[in-house]
């Protein structure tokens, strides 16, 4: 399934063409980077890697109409080799208790809790996008990376 669509960290010129059709909400957070996967000129999916203490994979996005077709399978890998390259051994994900198909995804992409206790979000926080209002706990997860 990889083999469709290529991933590769976002281009400046290549912006406004993702960022309308995933948006681009941690564009200006100034820790990491995002990966975009690509059909052709066809923006599917993006991540955001923050290389932060611990490292964590942020903002997974796949288009609807492009799901179930491994694209954010395929995203968390490469997140997980460019961690790897960079020298972090593990790379944590926060996420939602009520979003049970990332929780699968993680699950079958070998992530693990991380013996953080949930974290209750509530109120509204600011994105590029704009405010938003969010009530939701979250879960730390975590996954050991190892050089193949």
């Amino acid at each position: 399934m990889s083999g469709v669509w290529a991933i590769r960290p976002l281009a400046p010129k290549e912006k406004d063409r993702v960022g309308a059709v995933l948006g681009l909400a941690r564009l200006h957070q100034g820790d990491g980077f995002y990966l975009v996967a690509w059909e052709g000129a066809e923006p599917l999916g993006h991540a955001y890697l923050a290389l932060t203490q611990p490292v964590e994979l942020q903002d997974v996005a796949v288009r609807e109409e492009h799901r179930r077709r491994g694209v954010a399978s395929a995203l968390t890998a490469a997140a997980e080799r460019e961690a790897l390259a960079r020298g972090f051994h593990r790379l944590r994900v926060a996420v939602s208790v009520r979003n049970e198909p990332a929780q699968a995804l993680y699950r079958r992409c070998g992530y693990v809790d991380a013996g953080v206790p949930p974290k209750r979000v509530q109120g509204t926080i600011v994105l590029r996008t704009g405010p938003l209002e969010v009530d939701d706990t979250l879960v730390t997860w975590e996954k050991r990376l190892a050089c193949d």
